[in-house]
């Protein structure tokens, strides 16, 4: 079973990491995980200025090194930047003081403090300990751009039903989502404006 909606009950067994925003003002938060690269981030950037819209994207910091002139440009448009680790490291796997290091790395290329797990996977420890130096972003509506065995129009159809005002929205901007975040971006951004909710990003 796949869950696009995370259950409220999550912000209070999770209470020091961020699942949503006010649902009193009529925003959501447009977040994208993983890059930048080459193969779907500038188109990204394109449709998002066309559309005049603002996203913050959680970068890996290798990829930022990589492509230092993509990770300048999301800035420069505009859009907020978060951690996502050095190599995209699972919380679960990687001892603490290994997982922190990666992080603290990011950060000096990040300059901020905000934070979120790769895969959302860490534990109430790390969290713990995370949380007196940093952000910790989460989601509240996830759309699995990058599961192939879901449909566009399921997500779609998902996305219709559940997306409220104050939800943070996970897609991604990684090679094995391209030809899937072209073609669900703009369905998904026309739904949510439909529902007279604005976009804003997370700072």
């Amino acid at each position: 079973m796949k869950i696009f909606k995370t259950p409220c009950f999550f912000k209070w067994i999770f209470p020091r990491r961020t699942w949503g925003f006010s649902r009193s003002i009529d925003q959501v938060y447009l977040t994208f995980d993983d890059g930048p690269n080459l193969e779907i981030t500038p188109w990204i950037l394109d449709y998002l200025k066309e559309k005049n819209i603002q996203a913050t994207f959680f970068c890996v910091g290798s990829n930022i090194k990589r492509y230092p002139e993509l990770f300048q440009r999301i800035k420069a448009e505009g859009h907020s930047v978060g951690n996502h680790t050095m190599n995209h490291d699972k919380g679960t796997k990687v001892p603490f003081k290994q997982y922190k290091s990666s992080i603290s790395e990011t950060k000096k290329l990040i300059g901020n403090k905000l934070f979120r797990p790769p895969y959302g996977r860490i534990n109430a420890w790390k969290s713990y300990q995370l949380s007196k130096e940093y952000h910790l972003i989460m989601w509240s509506w996830l759309s699995y751009d990058f599961d192939p065995s879901i449909a566009i129009s399921t997500i779609l159809k998902k996305a219709k039903k559940q997306i409220k005002a104050g939800d943070i929205l996970v897609l991604h901007d990684n090679p094995k989502v391209t030809d899937r975040v072209k073609e669900l971006l703009p369905k998904l951004i026309e739904i949510i404006e439909q529902k007279g909710l604005k976009f804003e990003k997370i700072v």
